[in-house]
């Protein structure tokens, strides 16, 4: 009896002890907005769902983001905030609310004297969808190699980016749009003031992202509202909208075509008519709003879209002539893509003949003839590869290669590079190395019940070291790693990670002369 009072006592002790672990509190953090607490995991201090900004709801929907405000009690930060609104394509996403602009840090620093670099990850989704909370985005892992790892929400689709003449007279300047973007800029400023309380350090913050998160630092690298708030840019997949509209056509930056698209959206929510038509807007529930724009993501779909907007403010008027120009900031970049971006944007009923010669009539016009010798398919088995290439090139890969390029007049450096591993996931075995798949690599989340093996888990240790040695130094190379050669477009050398890591030169270099030559002519 006694021996079993003592198992009993044992197991207690020890499940006690294991949950006590689990909900182990983080130290409180003072910000500039007030006290907060987190969690400990696996030796990381968390804090998420950290609001970085008022809450973008009632007179604040379309407006430009403001200050969070003060508050005196310790805050508890231990799950993510809501993410902002959007039809839905995640199942495991907590709750969806247009207060939504929260932001999560991970850090290992001890204090605050550490000084660690700061990497600040921008989600993806088509500036339609996404969240910091997707479980890929878990920053603990990179966390764990002395890094202060920091995610953050920003505003979607008609929420984030919808442009009409009546918002725009409630703006000083007469412009309407760009909300999400200029929520980054906010999270970005909420770094500077902050980052520091965690052990970061503000003068060595990386900003990196992959798709539309991509496009947006490469957007940052040119606006001048960000200027000085980053010191470092990765870009996964993406450059400024340079050939995003080879994939989105209406991805392209236009002022007056986004009005277009705002006046539309108006007149769905039968607001158009309205003696005031931004109150009769705000007066619509989210649910509403969302339905209206009814956004969808296939190559053939033509509903609204809403995007950036090149408003000659937070963003240039036309980014292509800024980096040309060399007006981007002078940071060190690395920038890449993955070999199959297109598999990911193709659907089974666009495999045929016929669609695809409507594809390529639709995105290169007068270029089509041409187009489709450079990217070749006349059976419908063919079509699938061409139309794949021509995504991959012309929306990912050309664009790369263009920012890494117009880096040659500045004195930081820029990295280029090719991801092509195929992993034994489910995924992977039917679109190859697709759209997105460089994310859990670089971020350390391969779950190994989903396929992947010791090799893709030793080519995320290798990445992740690439990535956090240019976070620390701004050169991505370092003992035991591939040595990784600065862009050169007379060598046009690229590093790809796959199933062996090496240097490669020319990618895809007769397309993207194609893409680019097209580029210049317009």
């Amino acid at each position: 009896m006694k021996n079993s009072f003592l198992v009993f006592l044992l197991i207690t002790i020890l499940s006690c002890s294991a949950f006590a672990a689990e909900i182990e509190e983080a130290p409180v953090v003072w910000l500039d907005s007030g006290p907060i607490s987190g969690k400990m995991e696996d030796g990381v201090r968390e804090y998420l769902g950290i609001p970085y900004a008022a809450a973008p709801i009632g007179k604040l929907r379309w407006k430009i983001p403001r200050d969070v405000g003060q508050w005196k009690d310790v805050r508890k930060c231990t799950e993510f905030g809501p993410s902002c609104p959007q039809i839905n394509p995640y199942n495991n996403l907590p709750k969806i609310s247009e207060d939504c602009l929260y932001i999560n840090v991970w850090t290992s620093a001890k204090s605050r004297s550490e000084k660690l670099p700061v990497m600040v990850w921008i989600h993806g989704g088509a500036w339609n969808f996404g969240s910091s909370a997707i479980k890929e985005y878990d920053g603990l892992n990179l966390a764990k190699k002395s890094v202060v790892m920091v995610s953050f929400n920003y505003r979607l689709g008609p929420f984030g980016f919808w442009a009409h003449p009546r918002l725009a007279m409630e703006s000083s300047r007469n412009i309407s749009g760009n909300y999400g973007f200029l929520d980054q800029i906010m999270a970005l400023w909420w770094v500077q003031w902050n980052i520091d309380a965690f052990g970061g350090d503000p003068q060595n913050v990386t900003i990196f992202g992959e798709s539309a998160g991509s496009a947006n630092v490469t957007l940052l690298m040119v606006s001048p509202l960000a200027k000085g708030l980053f010191h470092r840019v990765i870009a996964q997949s993406g450059g400024p909208m340079v050939g995003l509209s080879y994939l989105i056509p209406k991805a392209n930056g236009d002022m007056q075509e986004a009005i277009k698209m705002g006046e539309t959206l108006a007149a769905r929510l039968k607001c158009d008519k309205d003696k005031d038509v931004v109150a009769a807007m705000r007066r619509k529930s989210t649910a509403q709003i969302l339905e209206a724009a009814d956004f969808k993501m296939g190559l053939f779909d033509k509903g609204l879209f809403f995007a950036p907007v090149f408003d000659g403010w937070a963003i240039p008027s036309d980014p292509v002539a800024a980096y040309s120009s060399g007006e981007q900031q002078d940071v060190p970049v690395v920038i890449g893509s993955n070999k199959d971006e297109g598999t990911a944007f193709i659907s089974a009923s666009d495999l045929s003949a016929k669609k695809y010669k409507l594809f390529m009539d639709g995105r290169f016009g007068k270029n089509s003839k041409q187009a489709m010798e450079i990217f070749p398919a006349k059976k419908n088995e063919e079509t699938g590869k061409a139309l794949n290439k021509a995504i991959t090139v012309s929306a990912f890969a050309e664009p790369a290669r263009f920012v890494a390029d117009s880096m040659k007049g500045k004195r930081s450096k820029a990295y280029l590079y090719q991801f092509t591993r195929v992993p034994n996931t489910a995924d992977a075995k039917k679109a190859g190395a697709y759209h997105g798949l460089d994310v859990v690599y670089v971020l350390g989340n391969l779950n190994s019940a989903e396929g992947y093996d010791e090799k893709d888990a030793e080519l995320s240790r290798l990445m992740m070291d690439c990535w956090i040695n240019f976070a620390k130094a701004g050169d991505p190379n370092g003992p035991g790693l591939p040595g990784w050669p600065s862009y050169d477009r007379r060598a046009d050398q690229n590093l790809e990670f796959g199933d062996s890591v090496k240097i490669n030169d020319h990618l895809f270099e007769k397309e993207c002369d194609f893409v680019e030559n097209l580029r210049k002519e317009r």
